[in-house]
């Protein structure tokens, strides 16, 4: 049985638009009830054994709602980690047209999003740079590493990139070479990993040897693992999953949470569960193991991540 542990991640619940696939489009988008859902998906999910909790500024005010409901519970065991390096911009505008957060891997940004993230210490474990890309040039910025390494000092935290995008492999091999005083600087990685996207599997292998903590995201191919006709590349990869599904009594999700376990046995996968029905579904990956060749047959089904990344920019913010 793996070792893995499941996290949620609060992407979906701190912003009323998000990319993924919605099953139910008729909810109620304002910030009163987003608030309210998310404290109870949070003490839900404690209740259900999850202390790993995933968050960004850019996440709407899913940092805000998280600080909040840390402040109010108190708990000794559970463990955070946010990002720096993203902008929420939408300001809870329903059907925003444009971008929805920006960029920016400033040294300034860090010091001012900082300024807010510390807040959620000494729950605080990592610190993340939020997409870390080859662009932006932040794995080469002195002045943005020397001070995160100086975060790491002073409050005992792990220091980590989260990757997206087709690069994801490249960027985690600069990521691997970046030494501050004479020591590696990161100690996490957060990488999107699933069924479909799997081509940075030897590297994240080398990191797990080398102790380093892997975290995945987008587990669930922001919903794409679900039968969907709008995906008919996938529809064998949909049969397969259903019918594991039926065979260990789950749903789909939780195959492919559990095909990750078993196939790469990654530190955390985070749950991007948007209400409680989901998180219960996701976390009976726990109770079941995949035999070799259903893992086998699971990994057959992976993409190039030229067309994975397409399909995932395809997708609508709803």
């Amino acid at each position: 049985m793996s070792k893995t542990k499941i996290g949620l991640g609060l992407a979906a619940l701190g912003r009323p638009d998000y990319i993924n696939i919605r099953a139910i489009k008729d909810i109620d988008k304002s910030i009163e009830a987003f608030k309210a859902n998310a404290f109870k998906v949070l003490d839900d999910s404690y209740t259900l054994g999850i202390r790993d909790f995933d968050v960004a500024p850019s996440y709407g005010l899913g940092e805000q709602f998280l600080q909040e409901w840390n402040n109010l519970r108190r708990h000794k065991d559970v463990t955070i980690s946010t990002k720096f390096g993203y902008t929420y911009v939408a300001n809870w505008k329903i059907g925003f047209e444009g971008k929805h957060e920006i960029k920016e891997h400033s040294l300034t940004k860090l010091n001012e999003q900082w300024e807010t993230s510390k807040a959620l210490l000494p729950n605080l474990k990592i610190y993340q740079i939020h997409s870390a890309t080859l662009e932006s040039g932040v794995l080469e910025n002195r002045d943005v590493l020397s001070r995160l390494d100086e975060l790491k000092q002073k409050h005992q935290l792990k220091i980590g990139i989260t990757s997206s995008g087709t690069e994801q492999a490249k960027i985690i091999t600069n990521a691997k070479n970046v030494n501050v005083n004479g020591k590696p600087l990161f100690d996490s990685y957060q990488v999107t990993f699933n069924i479909f996207e799997q081509s940075c599997y030897k590297i994240l292998k080398q990191l797990l040897k080398e102790d380093k903590t892997v975290i995945i995201k987008e587990a669930l191919a922001n919903g794409r693992v679900f039968r969907n006709n709008r995906f008919k590349n996938h529809l064998a990869t949909y049969d397969y999953l259903e019918t594991l599904a039926v065979k260990y009594k789950v749903s789909s999700d939780a195959i492919a949470l559990r095909f990750i376990m078993d196939n790469l046995e990654p530190t955390l996968i985070l749950s991007g569960a948007s209400n409680t029905e989901q998180l219960k579904q996701n976390i009976k990956a726990l109770n079941f193991d995949l035999d070799e060749i259903e893992t086998s047959k699971l990994e057959s089904f992976k993409v190039s991540p030229q067309q994975y990344w397409q399909e995932r920019s395809n997708l609508d913010w709803n």
